[in-house]
């Protein structure tokens, strides 16, 4: 990382917002909190506000983690694929899919090819996920398209998925936060 890993001898945060990060994590401090808890505003809303984002939202979780690989493999953001390939399989996605995800990330996410692993909405959501990334304008035949497959709150809840991996991703890769096994 390009900043030291905090520690409270370091700079002193409340011990409510250390105890609810650790809780969010399962107890322990990730090489991300290490990054945020330099700022004490940063890591409190970021934790608020990521675990909606990761645990409140009803739309599918397993096309909500297939979008958020897709943008840390667009971005570079080796520290979120390794965190998210795992909860995508979790959520009921393949080793196929995430293959799948990989090739078309290689080509022209885009517009990715016929790939077998991918049913319909994986697809949009790959090509959503890869329009937000990398042109940030979406194209109206596309969204139309995922209106087939998602209400207005599940284009919301996608969209805003998306959007929040777009700024994490970018705050992983400026500070080069590494996954924790090095």
């Amino acid at each position: 990382m390009r900043i030291p890993d905090w520690s409270p001898a370091l700079k002193p945060q409340p011990d409510e917002l250390v105890a609810a990060i650790r809780a969010r994590r399962g107890g322990e401090l990730l090489n991300l909190d290490k990054a945020l808890l330099w700022s004490e505003p940063l890591a409190r809303g970021w934790n608020v506000y990521l675990k909606a984002v990761r645990t409140e939202l009803p739309t599918s979780r397993k096309l909500r983690e297939l979008a958020i690989c897709t943008v840390a493999l667009l971005t570079g953001a080796q520290y979120e694929y390794h965190h998210h390939a795992p909860d995508f399989l979790a959520a009921g996605g393949t080793p196929a899919e995430l293959d799948a995800l990989a090739r078309v990330v290689a080509g022209d996410a885009r517009q990715p090819t016929q790939e077998p692993a991918l049913g319909e909405p994986e697809r949009l959501v790959v090509r959503y996920a890869a329009q937000m990334t990398l042109d940030v304008r979406v194209d109206e035949a596309l969204f139309e398209a995922l209106r087939q497959h998602f209400d207005s709150t599940g284009l919301v809840e996608l969209t805003s998925a998306i959007a929040t991996y777009n700024m994490v991703a970018r705050f992983l890769v400026a500070l080069g936060v590494n996954p924790e096994d090095g």
